[in-house]
């Protein structure tokens, strides 16, 4: 009984020492940051103000950003970035997925498809900003898009190598049981390669964010990159930095989160 106690403590301490850790760095940058920035004819921080000087801009603007008609609350910023996000990134998981198992099924396609996925993989998201601008102007569609774009062939790529990692005699053994080819797709092969793209489609989480951001600096009346942009309009680097630190922990809490869903829902890989 000593014994689960010993280990249940072990396994809290493990949770909990990156989070002290984390937030023991972030109170010691925060400060270094204050304390340069505690001197207002410091040049330093006349370009990066501390928190303690752009942090208060939200109470007095209501939490809103903009100008009048125009003005849109940070919620609102928040949420409309992350659905954009959300949305470009499940439309390229999935259809990756659907692709990688299309193209595995003959090795014609592999060796005709492959290669042109190959070329436009390396393309950086923000590069297809202007043709999503002339195709579907300044919309929502066109940060989906975008996002859809950074992702989409590198997972597709990636569904394609993971079903080649798949050991044979986990196909024979489905086989051996009666599985046919059906069977053997859904029970063996799409839950082998799931894990391994999504592992890649979270790490590929930070082009998409910064894809999404350039996407609603181009024009878009709400968005977390339209705070950057407002900031930037209106000279006003406190509503920079807080656009930016925004985006930093918000960028954060999606990686966390898709990282617990990879726990939750893949955890035969983990």
């Amino acid at each position: 009984m000593v014994k689960g106690n010993s280990g249940w403590s072990s396994a809290i301490s493990r949770s909990l020492l990156p989070m002290l850790c984390g937030f023991v760095s972030c109170a010691v940058f925060v400060g270094i940051w204050e304390a340069i920035g505690a001197n207002p004819e410091n040049p330093i921080a006349q370009v990066l103000p501390p928190p303690s000087k752009f942090l208060p801009v939200l109470f007095e603007s209501d939490f809103k950003i903009g100008l009048g008609s125009q003005s849109a609350s940070i919620y609102q910023s928040v949420t409309v970035t992350l659905i954009r996000v959300i949305l470009g990134m499940t439309v390229a998981f999935v259809g990756s997925i659907i692709c990688g198992l299309l193209i595995s099924l003959s090795k014609w396609s592999e060796l005709f498809i492959l290669p042109i996925l190959g070329l436009i993989a390396p393309i950086a998201p923000i590069a297809w900003v202007p043709l999503a601008l002339v195709v579907f102007g300044v919309s929502n569609l066109t940060a989906v898009f975008i996002v859809f774009m950074g992702v989409f062939f590198t997972l597709t790529i990636a569904t394609v190598a993971e079903i080649k990692r798949i050991p044979e005699n986990l196909l024979i053994t489905a086989e051996n049981l009666g599985g046919g080819n059906f069977a053997r797709w859904r029970f063996v092969i799409i839950p082998a390669v799931l894990p391994g793209v999504f592992t890649l489609l979270r790490l590929n989480f930070i082009a998409a964010w910064m894809a999404v951001l350039a996407a609603e600096m181009t024009g878009l009346r709400d968005g977390l990159g339209t705070v950057v942009m407002t900031g930037r309009n209106l000279f006003n680097s406190n509503l920079i930095l807080l656009g930016i630190c925004i985006i930093g922990i918000t960028g954060f809490a999606v990686d966390r989160m898709l990282l617990l869903i990879q726990k939750k829902f893949f955890w035969w890989q983990i």
